[in-house]
């Protein structure tokens, strides 16, 4: 059986093109199109996936949940990261997006009902102290308008994040980013065509269509099919942890694509965050759910 751990790499492994996509589609489709659009083409591959497999519609309890998925990895995230991308690099963002796996472990304290180890949260911080002090050098000392929308986007996904992985737990994975899409298209897709119609340029570039499609493909649906699965099955916290090699891989992709620039600050930034992952997997996290009663075992009739 394929382990939670795999599950979760695959996810880590498509997120970590995003931000290179984003930037590759940005300049043609602006981030409107590229932060939400990409919602309305996933909307499609997942309402025909529902529809093929002829999926019932949630109970009312699990839509309330859906719509937090929604909000935070449908629209927050991805709106969020792609007006921020319009003004800084991808490696840059990707350095902030090391956040996500402590934004991902505290909404998984409120909405998972998981309960990390004091090792975790120290390993956990030692990433966190690593991206926050990154983002202060890179901003003369304080954050930058830009810094403040991924800081944003951060908490938008990784309540999402949180909330998908729980629910993951009663449902395919695929259904909940599925329905979490088709819960959003009746508003994106007005906004997405006014967007289009209005600001779209007479010839975007091919590297345009291939960075839109794989957002709107990959980073929008196949990615949270593996990413969910991997959540639900290893736990929201310590799977959420793997995020912390994606600025990594996605420093890689960047310098790789895009011909950006890697530092020796943004790479000893990597480096720590890139061992604070390691850390993380090897401590230990709770689920209140799997808690064992206490037994007494006084024997009856002692005082």
């Amino acid at each position: 059986m394929f382990p939670a751990l795999a599950w979760g790499g695959l996810g880590v492994l498509a997120f970590s093109l995003t931000f290179p996509a984003t930037r590759l589609a940005l300049p043609a489709f602006g981030p409107v199109i590229t932060g939400l659009g990409r919602a309305v083409i996933a909307a499609g591959l997942a309402g025909g996936a529902l529809l093929a497999s002829r999926t019932p519609v949630p109970s009312r309890a699990d839509l309330g949940r859906l719509a937090i998925v929604s909000a935070g990895v449908v629209v927050g995230f991805p709106l969020l990261s792609a007006v921020a991308l319009a003004h800084v690099g991808a490696g840059h963002a990707a350095i902030l997006a090391g956040l996500l796996p402590a934004a991902t472990a505290i909404a998984a304290v409120a909405r998972a009902g998981e309960r990390p180890s004091r090792r975790f949260w120290l390993a956990a911080g030692v990433g966190l102290v690593a991206v926050l002090t990154f983002a202060a050098v890179r901003g003369a000392g304080r954050p930058q308008p830009a810094d403040l929308l991924l800081l944003a986007a951060v908490a938008a996904a990784g309540l999402g994040y949180a909330e998908g992985g729980a629910l993951a737990r009663t449902m395919p994975g695929w259904q909940v980013i599925a329905w979490a899409l088709m819960l959003a298209l009746p508003v994106l897709l007005p906004v997405s065509v006014y967007s289009l119609v209005t600001d779209l340029p007479p010839a975007p570039a091919a590297s345009a269509w291939v960075g839109l499609a794989y957002v709107s493909v990959v980073s929008m649906f196949l990615g949270f099919v593996a990413w969910y699965r991997g959540l639900a099955a290893g736990g929201v916290a310590r799977v959420g942890q793997l995020q912390l090699a994606q600025p990594v891989l996605t420093l890689g992709w960047a310098a790789l694509l895009l011909g950006e620039h890697l530092d020796v600050v943004t790479a000893i930034a990597a480096a720590v965050v890139l061992a604070a992952t390691a850390a993380t997997q090897r401590a230990r996290v709770e689920r209140v759910a799997d808690r064992k009663p206490r037994v007494d075992r006084t024997p009856r009739g002692a005082a």
